[in-house]
């Protein structure tokens, strides 16, 4: 989010529950990226919150971060595995095809969509639905994550088709007023005890 230090960025967003947050700055040269990464780290060590480096196990390494989320492009997830063998690693999938190899991959978790259409992204794949997030559930033990096009109106139906996480960008970018966009979330995404 552009003009916030990530200090006080991640602080309001552990205030609002969430746990892990991702890194993407897809557009910084190699340099400004570590150090923002590097400051990104320690922010969300403050606030106890796991960060995820978009795209580049070399920064995920070399700034601490707590993993790397992959793409279909990007370094294989086994490479990237002998690099952080520690570390969380996820890997985006967009098809019945890219779940099944990302199934069996050394990954820690795998993202399904875009669920819904997005802005987030000059060449989004193709939309996938809820049926994508629901085959994941029913494919792989490892955790689901829906990416693409997540708002607060969709949040409780992606879920309920087996997400475990959601990944979220526009919705929140767009928001005029971000902690309120983090307390809506957390209101639909309760469950009451026993569900």
């Amino acid at each position: 989010m552009a003009g916030r230090s990530p200090a006080a960025l991640l602080g309001r967003l552990a205030r609002a529950g969430v746990g892990i947050a991702q890194l993407r700055a897809k557009a910084l040269p190699d340099r400004e990226l570590l150090a923002l990464a590097r400051a990104a780290v320690a922010a969300a060590r403050e606030q106890g919150v796991l960060l995820i480096v978009n795209d580049r196990p070399d920064i995920t390494r070399l700034s601490g971060a707590d993993g790397v989320h992959l793409g279909q492009d990007d370094l294989p997830a086994a490479a990237a595995r002998e690099l952080l063998r520690d570390a969380v690693i996820g890997i985006s999938t967009h098809d019945p095809e890219q779940l099944a190899v990302a199934s069996r991959e050394p990954v820690d978790y795998v993202a399904v969509g875009p669920v819904f259409p997005t802005s987030t992204k000059e060449n989004p794949d193709p939309v996938v639905g809820l049926e994508l997030v629901r085959r994941a559930r029913a494919e792989t033990g490892l955790p689901v994550v829906a990416i693409g096009g997540i708002t607060r109106p969709r949040a409780a139906q992606v879920v309920e088709a087996g997400a475990d996480g959601l990944a979220v960008i526009g919705d929140l970018l767009e928001a005029a007023d971000l902690d309120a966009a983090l307390a809506e979330y957390a209101a639909r995404l309760r469950r009451p005890t026993g569900v």
